[in-house]
Order: C-alpha cells, then sequence, then structure tokens
C-alpha cells in the first residue's frame, strides 16, 4: 500500500491484515488510464488482491490462469497455498502485449517465486540449505524475466518501454537469528531493488548511491513520464538524483530520514498491535520494538563501520541514538 500510494502507514491507515487502501486515495494506474495508457495488472500474491483497494485504475486487474507446474519445478516454502507459477503470469503479459502492444500501455506484474522459494530442479546451479534455495529462486525467476525481455526485444518494445523492478521486502538468513519476513524491520528484510531500465543504453550504467524508499518509486516513474504527482505523497521524485549519476557528478549525502515501519501481530485478528520500527538516516539505523509487556528494546548500528548491521552502538553513540528516538517516537504517534 505505500508503495502505491507514495504514503507510509502511519498516513495510509493500513497496517492491519484486514485495511484496505479507501477509495478516495488517488492512485499510479488511475493518473495513467487518464493519460490514455492502458492499464492491465496480474498478481499472484492474495495479498494484493482486488478487494484490498489495489484493483483502482485498473481496467484488468486479476490472477493469470494457473496450471499446474512440471515435474522438475521444487516449492521449498511450507506456506505455499497457490498453484500455478510465475510462468502463468509470463505467458498472460506476453498476450496482453499480443493484443495492446502498439497503444500506450501499463502492466503491473506481481511475481511470486521467489517469495515462494521456488525453482526449477534441472537448472539449480546452488546446494540445499535455506539461503541456497533462495538462490535458486531468484535464478529462476532471471530465467523467466529473460523470456519476457525477449519479448519485449523482439516485437521492439524496449525502444519506448520504461521497466521498473522493485520489492517490497527482503528475506532473514539466521544473520541475528532470524529467519523469513514479516516480523522485524532489520536491514536484511529492508533493504530491496529499485532497478530502472532505459529505452536507450546508458554505458556504463548508473547507479545512484543514496537511500531511496517505497515510497519514491511512483513520484519518480511519474516524473520521468512527465505525468502528474501522487497527491500530497510521503515520498519524492529521484530524478535529480538520477540525472547526477548518469552525468558523473557527486550526489552528497541524503539526510532525509526513512521509515520501516511494521505491525508485528498485522495477521493476527484478536492480538493487540506491537508496532516496531527502523529509522535510517544516513549510515545509521535505528530499530525500535515493542513487547505485549509495553516494554521496548532498542539498538543503533552504523552500516558505515558494520556493513550487516549486528553490533549494537546505542550505548556508544548515545547523541545519535536519541536524535532517531525522538524521530521514531514522533512517527509512531
Amino acid at each position: 500500500a505505500s508503495l502505491w500510494t507514495g504514503f507510509y502507514p502511519a498516513r495510509s491507515g493500513v497496517t492491519r491484515f484486514d485495511d484496505v487502501i479507501p477509495p478516495e486515495a488517488k492512485l499510479p494506474a488511475e493518473i495513467l488510464r487518464e493519460a490514455g495508457f492502458r492499464t492491465t495488472a496480474l498478481y499472484r500474491n492474495g495479498w494484493v488482491a482486488p478487494y484490498f483497494g489495489f484493483d483502482q485504475g485498473f481496467e484488468v486487474y486479476d490472477r493469470p490462469v494457473s496450471r499446474p507446474p512440471p515435474p522438475s519445478v521444487r516449492r521449498q516454502n511450507p506456506t505455499v497455498m497457490g498453484g500455478g507459477t510465475d510462468v502463468d503470469a509470463l505467458d498472460a503479459a506476453i498476450e496482453f502485449l499480443r493484443v495492446h502492444g502498439r497503444e500506450r500501455w501499463f502492466l503491473y506484474l506481481h511475481l511470486m517465486e521467489v517469495h515462494e522459494y521456488v525453482y526449477y530442479e534441472d537448472t539449480a546451479l546452488f546446494g540445499t540449505s535455506y539461503s541456497d534455495i533462495y538462490d535458486n529462486s531468484i535464478r529462476r525467476v532471471s530465467l523467466i524475466l529473460d523470456q519476457l525481455w525477449l519479448h519485449l526485444a523482439e516485437q521492439g518494445h524496449l525502444e519506448n518501454t520504461l521497466i521498473a523492478l522493485s520489492s517490497d521486502h527482503g528475506e532473514a538468513f539466521r544473520e541475528r537469528g532470524l529467519e523469513g519476513h514479516a516480523r522485524f524491520v532489520y536491514r536484511e528484510t529492508t533493504e530491496v531493488p529499485f532497478i530502472l531500465s532505459f529505452p536507450f543504453r546508458l554505458e556504463p550504467g548508473a547507479v545512484v548511491d543514496v537511500r531511496t524508499a517505497n515510497v519514491d518509486i511512483w513520484p519518480t516513474l511519474l516524473d520521468l513520464l512527465g505525468l502528474p504527482p501522487l497527491e500530497e505523497e510521503d515520498g519524492r521524485s529521484r530524478v535529480p538524483e538520477i540525472l547526477a549519476a548518469t552525468r558523473g557528478e557527486p550526489l552528497g549525502e541524503d539526510g532525509a530520514p526513512a521509515f520501516a515501519p511494521l505491525d508485528r501481530t498485522w495477521g493476527q485478528r484478536t492480538r493487540e498491535p506491537l508496532p516496531t520500527l527502523a529509522v535510517t538516516e544516513g549510515s545509521f539505523r535505528y530499530v525500535l520494538i515493542t513487547f505485549p509487556e509495553g516494554e521496548a528494546q532498542e539498538e543503533l548500528f552504523d552500516a558505515g563501520s558494520d556493513a550487516p548491521e549486528l553490533r549494537n552502538l546505542l550505548d556508544e553513540r548515545p547523541e545519535v541514538a536519541e536524535r532517531l528516538r525522538a524521530l521514531a517516537r514522533a512517527h509512531l504517534e
């Protein structure tokens, strides 16, 4: 919801399992449709189903038709419930392009293979550990996207198409004794990619080495397309930094804090909210975790001297902790 609205959860109001995006929200698909784009979404995750409000502005918002996966496909995540694979989304995307590829179009693909630890047994390069299986699923999705990119190239669509890749979360592999996601907001689950592929080649490619947030994605994309912005968004366009990076200009340090909030009981109907929040500013990350008894746990990390953010500097840098603690409390309030 934050990615699509440009609002942090504190402003969107979407923090629990049964919260929905209100119809009054102005979503990017509505802006694109008003600008003459054909708008279609293909999703494979029930948490972005249309009844949560994500379908606003889309002419078609649907799950791709599922088919039984081939015998070589392995599903290693015990929480996998749905049928089908990302190949179903790929085939539906290619069919959409066959029908509407010569018009102005916006296609949203929500893929699930990495989330569900799905991979091809006959193309796996890695071992059988928890993280190896995840790497195998990353490779599987890369092969699926290769097929989509090839189709786009063969049909001439790459000449005028802007492609954005991102994710709503990362994954923990026991860096600090935790696995999975959706429970804590440490680096391993909140650092995600934001990759843009333009309809022209940059030699070499540009890396924008300043912190961005998912609330920045649509402000940036709409700016690149020359379309109206979202309304009162928390995010901001990163086009100035993109242009500076392509020119080889120094980007400097972005002093604006970024927030990663999570209600740790978001999916439990009868449990009271237990907010946890990470505030990042420069290389520092402050993490605040609340517990049922009302107690709180605080941690402070510095990625500049500790890249995986495993060493708690709360007592060593009290002045930084106090500043970020104030930002965290204000955000939660």
